[in-house]
C-alpha cells in the first residue's frame, strides 16, 4: 500500500481515517497539525509534524489528503490544498467502499467521499470536496471545487453548486437549480 499524509487532526481527521481504513488503498503514514500537537495520537496514528514540516515532506511521501474540516469557512482547506499542490504532492480521490459512485460520474482529485453518499450517473464532483456520510448528488449534477456537502444533504439532478459553497446537512435543492454560498442545514435551496 502506498503511504499518505492526513494534513489536520481534528473531528474531521477521524472520519477521514476511518475511510481510508475501509478503502484499504492508502497506509496512513501520519497526520500534520500545529507544531505543540507533535507527539500526539488520533486513533492509533501519530501527529508527526506541522505545515512547516511539509516541504521536507514530500521527498519521503508523495500523497497528501487534507483532513481539515469545512463548518463556518473553508479558508484552510482551499489554502493547505493549495500548498500540497505547489510543493508535489498527489492529492488522490478518497471513496467510502460503502459509498456509490456510478462508473458516469467524474469526482476529482482531493475529494473525499464518506460513506453511505451516492454520486450518480453523469455527476462532476470538483477537487477538495467532502461529500459527507449519506450526501446524494443526482443524475447530471455539478459540484464545483472546495464545496462541502454535510450529512444527508440532497442536490436533486441537474444542480450546480458554485466553488467554495457548503450545503448543510439536510438541506435539499430543487432540481436544475444553481447554489452557492452557505445553504444552512434542513432547508430547502432554491
Amino acid at each position: 500500500m502506498k503511504n499518505i499524509l492526513l494534513i489536520g487532526g481534528g473531528g474531521h481527521c477521524k472520519s477521514v481515517i476511518d475511510v481510508i481504513e475501509q478503502e484499504a488503498k492508502f497506509s496512513i503514514a501520519g497526520i500534520i497539525d500545529k507544531k505543540e500537537r507533535v507527539g500526539e495520537k488520533v486513533f492509533d496514528y501519530n501527529i508527526i509534524g506541522s505545515d512547516k514540516d511539509l516541504e521536507e515532506m514530500v521527498s519521503r511521501y508523495s500523497y497528501a489528503i487534507v483532513s481539515v474540516g469545512h463548518v463556518k469557512s473553508n479558508d484552510a482547506r482551499v489554502n493547505i490544498y493549495k500548498r500540497l499542490k505547489e510543493l508535489g504532492f498527489k492529492t488522490p480521490t478518497i471513496i467510502s467502499p460503502l459509498a456509490y459512485v456510478s462508473k458516469h460520474a467524474k469526482v476529482g482529485g482531493g475529494t473525499v467521499v464518506m460513506h453511505h453518499a451516492v454520486i450518480n450517473a453523469g455527476a462532476t464532483v470538483g477537487e477538495n470536496c467532502i461529500i459527507n456520510t449519506k450526501a446524494l448528488i443526482e443524475h447530471d449534477c455539478i459540484v464545483e471545487d472546495n464545496c462541502h456537502l454535510s450529512t444527508s444533504a440532497v442536490l436533486n439532478g441537474g444542480v450546480k453548486l458554485k466553488k467554495n459553497s457548503f450545503f448543510g446537512s439536510n438541506a435539499t435543492s430543487r432540481e436544475t437549480s444553481i447554489q452557492s454560498g452557505f445553504i444552512k442545514a434542513g432547508s430547502v435551496a432554491k
